[in-house]
C-alpha cells in the first residue's frame, strides 16, 4: 500500500463536524455555513415531475444551459445529516517538557462525569443521497452513516429534501465493500431518478453533480468525464470509479452523477486533493455497479458476491520480469484459502491468472472484480501461468464469506536479539540482493513468534541503497521462497539467485512472510 503521505490525499467526500472544524480554518463562511445554514428554498420550477421520459439523444455540443435539467433533478437529491454520541476525552494526558501540570489535571478532570466516566458530547456529519423510488428509498455511500469508527452506524440519520421538508431514515442495508447504503423514508409520490448506462459513457462527455457540499444544499457543478475504471489508493478491490472533473468536495458523498439525459451514471464518493478542497479530481461510483448493489440490498439487505478463495497482488513490472511475463497482464496468486474453490480446482501460490470465465484479466477488469460478479455455483475455466506454462483450471465460484471471517489477526513481531551470523551463502545473498540472510533457529522461531508451518530464512540486515529497501522489506521478515523455489538457507537462496543470473534475469521474485500476517510477493533487483 502507499506511504500515508500520498494514501492522506484520497478523502471521501463527506464532510463531519471535526473535517467542518479544519476547512473552516482556510474557507470560515463556508465552515459556518455546513453548520448553521438552513438549505435554500427551491426555485419554482422543481415542482416539475422528477422522472420525466429522457431525450432520445443527448444535445450535441456545449449546451446553452443547464438550468431545465438541473430544475427537473434538483427536487430528487437530499441533504442527508447524522448524529452520533462520540467520547471528549477517555485517557489520561501525556505529560511534555515544560507541561503545567495543574492546568492539564484540570482539563482532565472537565473531561470526565463524577464517576469518572468520559464525557460524551454529539458530533454532526453531513453528506448527500437521491432519491430512485416515489415511495422513499434513497441511495448514499456507507460512510455517511457510519460512525467514526467506520463500522457501528450513527445514532440518527435526517434526510432533507430541496422544499426543505425533514424525514428519519432507517438503514435498510449498507455494502462497505463497494461503500454504499440504501436507506428509506416514509413518503409517497417524492420526486426520483433512475440509474442510466453507465458503460456508454466515454471520456470527454458532459456529467452533472448535484450535492451539499460544506453544507450548501441543493449545489449544481458541471464538468467532464475525465477518465474510466479509476483504481484509489487506499480503496476497494472492486472498485472501477468514473473520474470527473465536475467540482465534487466534503459533503458531495453519496450524491448522483448524471448524464444530459437526467440518468444517474455514478454516485460521488471520494476526491483527490492535497489541500483538502476541489482540484478538479473527483471519483463516482459508476451505475453499472452501484445499481446492482442496491438492487440487492432493497431486496435482501445483504450483498452476495463471488468467491474464488485466493489472495491477489497485482504484477508490478519487478514481479513481471522475475517471471519472464509482460506486465499489466494477469495477476499473482499470493495466497490460495485451504478450503475453497480455487485450491479445490488446483490453483498453487504462485500462479499468475490472466484469464477468468473467459475474461482477461488487466487492471481495468482485476480478478476481484470478475469473480464478485459471475452468478454463485457456476463452474468457470480459470487459466494459469505456472512455470512458464499455461494451464486451465475449473472452478465452481462459492459466496463470499462475511468480512469478519476473512480479516486475520496482524503481528509484525520481530526480534531486536536477531544477530547475523555468516552462514554458507549469506555473502553471496548479500551482494546480490543486498539482504543479510540466517536460518530459523528455535531461539529465532520464538523471538518472531513464528508458527511451525512457516519455513524460509529470515531478513537479519538490509541494505538501505539497495532494491529490497525500496520494495519496503525489512528486519525480521521471512523469505519463503525464491523465484517459487522454497529456500531454508543463505545457500539456498544464494543458489536460486545465481541460477536467476544465467537466465540473464536481472529480478527474482521472493515470497515474504511477515508475522502472522498474509505472506506477499516481491520483486528484487539483483544488484
Amino acid at each position: 500500500m502507499p506511504d500515508s503521505s500520498n494514501k492522506s490525499r484520497f478523502l471521501t467526500a463527506g464532510i463531519s463536524a471535526g473535517i467542518a472544524a479544519v476547512v473552516a480554518t482556510a474557507i470560515p463562511v463556508l465552515a459556518q455555513t455546513a453548520v448553521q445554514a438552513p438549505p435554500a428554498p427551491p426555485p419554482a420550477a422543481v415542482q416539475a415531475p422528477a422522472a420525466q421520459a429522457p431525450a432520445a439523444l443527448p444535445p450535441r455540443g456545449a449546451p446553452v444551459s443547464f438550468a431545465d435539467l438541473t430544475a427537473r433533478l434538483q427536487p430528487a437529491v437530499v441533504n442527508i445529516s447524522t448524529t452520533q454520541r462520540v467520547e471528549v476525552g477517555s485517557s489520561f494526558p501525556r505529560f511534555g517538557p515544560g507541561t503545567n501540570l495543574e492546568d492539564l489535571f484540570r482539563r482532565f478532570q472537565e473531561q470526565q462525569t463524577d464517576d469518572g466516566k468520559p464525557v460524551t458530547r454529539e458530533a454532526n456529519s453531513l453528506g448527500s443521497g437521491f432519491i430512485i423510488s416515489p415511495d422513499g428509498y434513497i441511495v448514499t455511500n456507507n460512510h455517511v452513516i457510519s460512525g467514526r469508527d467506520g463500522q457501528k452506524l450513527v445514532d440518527t440519520i435526517t434526510v432533507t429534501m430541496s422544499d426543505r421538508r425533514e424525514y428519519s431514515a432507517r438503514v435498510i442495508g449498507r455494502d462497505p465493500l463497494s461503500d454504499l447504503a440504501l436507506l428509506k423514508i416514509d413518503g409517497q409520490n417524492l420526486p426520483y431518478v433512475q440509474f442510466g448506462n453507465s458503460q456508454t459513457i466515454r471520456p470527454g462527455d458532459w456529467a452533472i453533480a448535484i450535492g451539499n457540499p460544506f453544507g450548501l444544499s441543493g449545489t449544481v457543478t458541471a464538468g467532464i468525464v475525465s477518465a474510466l475504471h479509476r483504481g484509489i489508493q487506499g480503496g476497494g478491490a472492486y472498485d472501477r470509479y468514473i473520474q470527473t472533473d465536475a467540482s465534487i468536495n466534503q459533503g458531495n458523498s453519496g450524491g448522483p452523477l448524471f448524464d444530459l439525459n437526467g440518468n444517474v451514471i455514478g454516485v460521488n464518493t471520494a476526491i483527490f486533493s492535497p489541500t483538502g478542497g476541489n482540484v478538479g479530481v473527483g471519483f463516482a461510483i459508476p451505475a453499472e455497479l452501484a445499481q446492482p448493489v442496491i438492487e440487492q440490498l432493497r431486496n435482501g439487505g445483504k450483498v452476495k458476491r463471488g468467491y474464488l478463495g485466493v489472495q491477489i497482488q497485482q504484477l508490478t513490472p519487478a514481479i513481471a520480469s522475475s517471471l519472464g511475463l509482460p506486465k499489466d497482464r494477469g495477476e499473482i496468486v499470493a495466497a490460495v484459502e485451504p478450503s475453497g474453490p480455487a485450491r479445490a480446482a488446483g490453483v498453487q501460490q504462485g500462479d499468475v491468472v490472466v484469464k477468468v470465465a473467459g475474461q482477461e484479466v488487466t487492471p481495468d477488469n482485476s480478478l476481484s472484480y470478475i469473480v464478485a460478479n459471475t452468478p454463485i455455483g457456476s463452474r468457470v475455466p480459470i487459466e494459469v501461468v505456472r512455470g512458464g506454462k499455461r494451464m486451465t483450471f475449473t472452478a465452481t465460484i462459492s459466496e463470499r464469506p462475511s468480512e469478519a471471517s476473512l480479516i486475520g489477526q496482524d503481528s509484525e513481531a520481530q526480534s531486536d536479539d536477531a544477530s547475523p551470523k555468516d552462514q554458507p551463502g549469506a555473502e553471496a545473498a548479500r551482494k546480490s540482493l543486498g539482504l543479510t540472510l540466517q536460518a530459523i533457529t528455535p531461539e529465532i522461531r520464538q523471538q518472531l513468534r513464528l508458527p511451525e508451518t512457516v519455513q524460509g530464512v529470515v531478513i537479519a540486515n538490509v541494505n538501505q541503497s539497495s532494491s529490497a529497501a525500496e520494495e519496503g522489506l525489512q528486519r525480521g521478515d521471512i523469505i519463503v521462497s525464491v523465484n517459487q523455489q522454497p529456500v531454508k538457507t543463505p545457500q539456498e537462496a544464494a543458489n536460486v539467485v545465481a541460477a536467476a543470473r544465467k537466465a540473464n534475469r536481472d529480478t527474482v521474485l521472493l515470497f515474504v512472510q511477515r508475522g502472522n500476517t498474509p505472506g506477499r510477493f516481491v520483486g528484487v533487483k539483483v544488484q
